[in-house]
């Protein structure tokens, strides 16, 4: 794994790149959390992945900017969204910005978003049986997860292919997922 890639000063959100750099930034989160899954560390997967899911919503977001501004209501949301949201995806707005790439075309994200929140849950509490601080009951529970949000993240980078510069890094890295998704042992 190129480790250097995900130590790389980011593009300016205005860039062209940003978007690439922010899905390779997925991609590398994403094997990081099929890693310490491998090695039995369940909490420490699931916020590789949530962090892998953050990155695609960053790039999501730069990806459609002139579309979503066209949805937003106000000015000041308008603002939000190209200062704060692009470039940082807050966690407590990360529902919202979800149902706003569904109203731009993006089905189920919204979904897949609430998964998400809930493995970032679970990354503080841990396995919780009554459902209070978590929604896994069980590591087995938030493992599959984890697998399941990684197979939904390999699709949805994979139909992002022509929307941004995908160069022998972005595929290397596609590749190297794929093959550590398909070796992927839930204890």
């Amino acid at each position: 794994m190129d480790v250097e890639a995900i130590e790389r000063p980011l593009p300016k959100p205005t860039m062209e790149d940003y978007a690439g750099a922010r899905l390779l930034e997925s991609l590398i989160e994403a094997r990081l959390a099929l890693e310490f899954l491998d090695r039995g560390l369940v909490r420490n997967a699931a916020g590789k992945a949530f962090q892998a899911w953050r990155a695609l919503l960053a790039a999501l977001l730069r990806l459609e900017l002139d579309k979503l501004l066209q949805v937003v209501r106000s000015e000041d949301e308008r603002k939000w969204l190209v200062d704060k949201a692009v470039p940082r995806v807050p966690t407590s707005r990360m529902r919202a910005l979800s149902q706003m790439l569904e109203e731009v075309g993006y089905s189920g994200i919204y979904f897949v978003t609430d998964t998400v929140l809930n493995l970032h849950d679970y990354q503080y509490n841990g396995p919780d049986p009554d459902l209070v601080l978590s929604k896994f009951r069980s590591r087995y529970e938030a493992a599959v997860a984890v697998v399941m949000l990684v197979r939904e993240l390999l699709g949805r980078v994979d139909g992002l292919r022509t929307r941004v510069r995908w160069g022998d890094e972005l595929e290397a890295a596609f590749k190297a997922l794929g093959e550590e998704l398909g070796r992927v042992v839930i204890r």
